[in-house]
């Protein structure tokens, strides 16, 4: 019987995380760059598909990030003409972040996105639903410690 070292590097759930991270956001870039988008503005964009206006706050808690690393990624997609923000009608402390007619549009042509990441990875979708959940889940369990 053999001794399993706790610290080697292939038996943390961190590396294996943050390598994978990596290596998936990477089979994004070329499908992203004919729609102008970085994998995070990629991310701003799905969440603004689904419900639009939201506000900045609402942005960065479904997306897991600080507003002060949303904020930049707002402004360049507001130069790009994809989305505007504004003070909240109900609460002028909250900033609204809008779709504009531009940012509806460039959804039809993201709708090839997920097939063509299926595609590069060559993982069946039934396969990657199961690891998505399965994140998804330890996420969940990460949000509460």
């Amino acid at each position: 019987m053999t001794d399993v070292d706790p610290l080697a590097l292939d038996r943390q759930v961190c590396f294996a995380l943050a390598a994978t991270s990596r290596a998936v956001i990477g089979l994004y870039r070329p499908v992203l760059e004919p729609l102008g988008l970085t994998h995070p503005q990629y991310l701003v964009m799905l969440a603004l598909w689904e419900r639009s206006p939201r506000t900045v706050r609402d942005l960065a808690t479904t997306l897991y990030l600080e507003p002060a690393t949303l904020s930049p990624l707002l402004k360049r997609l507001e130069e790009a003409g994809l989305v505007t923000r504004g003070r909240n009608a109900n609460d002028e402390r909250a900033l609204d972040v809008s779709l504009t007619d531009e940012g509806r549009a460039l959804r039809a042509r993201a709708q090839a996105v997920p097939g063509h990441v299926v595609e590069r990875l060559g993982v069946s979708v039934s396969e990657l639903e199961g690891i998505r959940d399965s994140l998804t889940a330890l996420l969940g369990r990460v949000a509460q410690v």
